[in-house]
């Protein structure tokens, strides 16, 4: 079991990883993506084992592919609502 809950927080991470990579982050931290992503793998393998009725397992590639897929539906989604909001570039002072 908890190898399992370990397998879905390290595809997570990596899925984490490459979406801060790949996606422009406007100024923001790449580790509130990576957070973000493992806290999502974690809540998408555990409403697969829930609803599919399935163990916990490491060996579970269908329990992986969900937390990695509810990885990259978070990722995208706060991306989304992160590029619409308003953009605050840094006030640029004179010298009076």
């Amino acid at each position: 079991m908890f190898l399992g809950i370990l397998g879905w927080v390290i595809v997570g991470l990596i899925v984490g990883f490459v979406a801060s990579r790949v996606i422009d982050l406007r100024g923001d931290d790449p580790r509130l993506g990576i957070g973000l992503s493992a806290a999502a793998a974690l809540v998408g393998g555990w409403l697969f084992s829930a609803i599919n009725g399935s163990t916990v397992a490491l060996s579970n590639f269908w329990g992986l592919l969900f937390a990695g897929i509810a990885a990259v539906v978070a990722v995208t989604v706060w991306h989304i609502v992160r590029r619409r909001a308003p953009y605050r570039s840094p006030i640029m002072r004179r010298s009076y």
